[in-house]
């Protein structure tokens, strides 16, 4: 690059970003200008002119802040690109530039600021005391799970006694709400179904319904909490006129053999058992895989302190965001503008986000001074290991993490996960039993 039609001058801003400062010589912009108006003067259309033989002094009088614009945009991304390669530049957002537009016979002068990785020597990963947690499975964990399962089996039945309502019980009712004698639209509802005493109606309410029989009504007063969501009826008293139209119970199977006919995938009640205390201790060990990576990462970012471009963070919250909008659209509720959600919850994911983007570039600064890499060998093998548990073929499951550019996401699981072995092995770690 010639120094007589442009200088560029490099300063360091801070460890993770860059300013750029160019200076093109006037003979440069008026030849960039020259080609812009001729390229214009091709497609313009003036009336008394042949197209293409428009004088210049026309096109400018007409176009001159569309061909100023134009070549300020060329020289700006000729040279900016340009001076990224010659000083070994490698900027990880677009650039914040800043330029005052094209003054005749004057150089165009512009700033481009750049962030860029940051460069960490990392320190103290080797030596660290560290606990993990082994959870043993006993046989009241497996009789727990079980249970949980029995209730996904249970059958709701109308109690056929004439009885009062009891915690536990499930009540059938019309109530709605009044505030100052005047009903309340958002407290009104037939038929709705409350089990008593899960504390998920309003704080008071399940409690004054004990005792009630089918067919009664009651008169149930409750000041709502100072923190209620409908704001206007926040701290206030309501008054519920309620009618109880059923009780249900919750009736559950036995576990027993007849219970695992139930199931296709086992034959007796032992072979339930099995699957149990197995699947119970795959998630004891994600949990504390889980616990221990997160107690190895808090050290080690107390050790070592560095910055990080602002962009990663902004990414990583735009991810948390995406995440919450599946998990929003998964329970039925209304997804929002990404923009309205990126402002509204900004605050509350950018720590998070930041302990993240700390956490992976940490990760793999290790990984490139212990020359620790994955193989090809090591990616195929992972991803026949996906394939087989979501139960698709090897070459449908690649083509899809090809076509959705998530191969190098795989290689970065892998690739984290023997670091993390690698600081295990030369840590000093003492195993606790739960």
């Amino acid at each position: 690059m010639s120094e007589n039609i442009m200088a560029v001058k490099v300063e360091d801003v801070s460890p993770v970003k860059k300013k750029l400062l160019f200076d093109i010589s006037w003979l440069e912009v008026k030849n960039e200008l020259d080609a812009v108006y001729r390229d214009v003067g091709k497609k313009a259309k003036v009336k008394g002119f042949r197209q293409g033989k428009i004088p210049r002094n026309i096109l400018e009088s007409m176009y001159k802040d569309y061909a100023e614009d134009e070549a300020v945009t060329n020289l700006v991304n000729k040279y900016y690109w340009e001076a990224l390669k010659e000083n070994n530049i490698n900027a990880v957002a677009q650039p914040d530039i800043d330029q005052k537009g094209i003054e005749v016979e004057k150089n165009f002068i512009f700033t481009a600021t750049v962030e860029i990785e940051p460069i960490i020597e990392p320190k103290g990963y080797i030596g660290l005391e560290l606990e993990k947690e082994n959870h043993e499975i006993s046989e009241s964990d497996v009789d727990a799970r079980l249970q949980e399962v029995r209730e996904m089996f249970g059958t709701m039945m109308e109690v056929a006694t004439d009885r009062g309502i009891n915690e536990g019980d499930f009540a059938v009712i019309d109530f709605e709400g009044t505030l100052n004698g005047k009903p309340l639209k958002e407290m009104k509802a037939d038929n709705y179904l409350l089990e008593v005493g899960s504390k998920t109606f309003v704080p008071g309410f399940e409690e004054q319904l004990v005792g009630i029989k089918k067919g009664e009504a009651r008169q149930i007063r409750v000041k709502l909490p100072d923190d209620y969501h409908v704001k206007h009826l926040a701290g206030e008293d309501v008054v519920f006129s309620v009618t109880l139209k059923n009780i249900k119970e919750k009736q559950l199977p036995d576990i027993d053999e007849k219970f695992v006919q139930n199931f296709d995938k086992y034959e007796t009640l032992d072979d339930l058992k099995k699957d149990v205390r197995k699947t119970l201790a795959e998630e004891n060990t994600t949990r504390s895989t889980s616990v221990f990576k997160n107690l190895i990462i808090d050290k080690l970012l107390e050790i070592n302190k560095f910055e990080v471009p602002q962009s990663f963070v902004n990414k990583q919250v735009s991810f948390m965001l995406a995440d919450m909008q599946k998990r929003m659209a998964m329970r039925g509720i209304k997804r929002q503008e990404t923009s309205e959600l990126y402002n509204k919850f900004y605050d509350l994911y950018k720590n998070e986000a930041l302990k993240v983007v700390m956490s992976i570039l940490l990760l793999k600064s290790i990984a490139e001074k212990e020359s620790i890499t994955v193989s090809d060998e090591e990616l195929e093998e992972k991803i026949k290991e996906i394939a087989i548990q979501r139960s698709q073929s090897y070459d449908s499951l690649k083509k899809s993490l090809v076509d959705g550019n998530m191969i190098d996401d795989i290689k970065s699981e892998i690739l984290n996960a023997k670091v993390f072995g690698f600081i295990e092995n030369k840590s000093n770690v003492i195993i606790i039993k739960k």
